[in-house]
């Protein structure tokens, strides 16, 4: 059959202003998804706990299939690997782009945060997942939604015993983001490895002590099988939030609603994470003793130093970074705020 030469054009037109429509992801599509996380709760709770919710809300429209971390780029690379469209979308840490720009720390959480039920307010309620969405767009290119949290981690699992600000001095301690610098203003040699290499570095004495996550998750890491000092509180990471990150162009597919459904499926994510690896948390610690680990605490004078370094990271880090500034200013604005609730909240006594 032949079509007439108005037709042709007609139909060129038409292909045309089709290509020129963003592609709104179809229910047969599935969205890769780079991680920074080899397995375990992080990897079910955030980003596979992200993809279920995400499938459910658009009522199986929009579908993600998760890769652990290194499979698809570098675990501590993600946001290149979405940048350079490797994968359209990832969920990791901000903290991970530390040699980028240190501002990340301030939304994911770090040695400076309040606890976990105050920063989430702080991103949900006063702004700061909007001034974090601004900071990523900005800096990065990318879309970005807060994708899962939890409370304080342990603070070290160790092969020596730390409860002195002076047995920092030497010590070989695997960390990441602001902890790596204040720890090392205190004295510790800091190593920032992914999640997949912090067992074997610690089973082969590379490091002489670790953080990685809360006791609910690093319980089953075994950690404390192979360096029995379980050391608390988690003054490094007192609140966690992990994002999940998509490319400009995806997200520009999706119409409205479905971006809708997406942040929620995304804020659903952070609030069902958070309660159930609290939960989890509860019981971890008979765990551990159980299992003949020694359970210690830092003494005052340790929180009080960590403290005050921390300060003077913050202060000296705005300093040199505009967008750290802003963040920080703001966070801390909130801070004064929530503190004002002491009066009349038992638990923040």
């Amino acid at each position: 059959m032949k079509h007439s030469g108005h037709s042709a054009a007609v139909l060129g037109a038409a292909a045309a202003i089709v290509a020129l429509v963003p592609r709104v992801a179809l229910a047969q599509d599935t969205i890769r998804m780079a991680t920074s996380w080899p397995g375990g709760a992080f990897l079910d709770h955030f980003a596979k706990g992200f993809a279920v919710n995400a499938e459910k809300l658009t009522n199986g429209k929009v579908k993600f299939q998760v890769f652990p971390g290194g499979t698809i780029g570098s675990p501590l690379k993600v946001t290149e690997t979405v940048q350079r469209k490797i994968a359209p979308a990832g969920n990791a840490s901000p903290v991970y782009d530390w040699g980028v720009d240190k501002s990340g720390v301030l939304f994911a959480g770090y040695v400076g945060s309040p606890g976990i039920e105050a920063h989430l307010h702080w991103l949900y309620e006063a702004g700061g997942a909007k001034m974090w969405a601004e900071w990523r767009m900005e800096k990065f290119g990318l879309v970005a939604l807060p994708c899962g949290a939890h409370s304080d981690e342990i603070h070290m699992h160790s092969r020596k015993p730390v409860t002195k600000v002076e047995d920092l001095k030497g010590l070989k301690l695997r960390t990441a983001g602001a902890w790596a610098e204040i720890a090392s203003m205190l004295g510790a040699s800091t190593v920032i490895l992914s999640g997949g290499e912090v067992y074997p570095a610690l089973e082969r004495g590379v490091v002489d002590a670790i953080e990685w996550g809360t006791p609910s998750i690093n319980y089953p890491l075994g950690f404390h099988r192979i360096a029995k000092y379980v050391i608390l509180p988690g003054v490094h990471q007192p609140a966690a939030v992990q994002e999940c990150l998509f490319d400009k162009g995806l997200w520009g597919g999706f119409d409205a609603y479905t971006k809708l459904l997406i942040e929620e499926a995304a804020k659903k994510t952070t609030l069902e994470s958070w309660m159930i690896l609290n939960y989890a948390d509860t019981e971890a610690l008979d765990k551990y003793k159980k299992d003949g680990a020694e359970v210690l605490f830092v003494d005052e004078g340790y929180v009080a130093a960590v403290k005050k370094a921390t300060r003077e990271w913050e202060d000296k880090t705005a300093a040199e970074n505009a967008w750290f500034k802003k963040a920080l200013e703001h966070k801390r604005a909130f801070e004064a705020r929530w503190n004002s609730a002491k009066p009349y909240r038992m638990e923040l006594k």
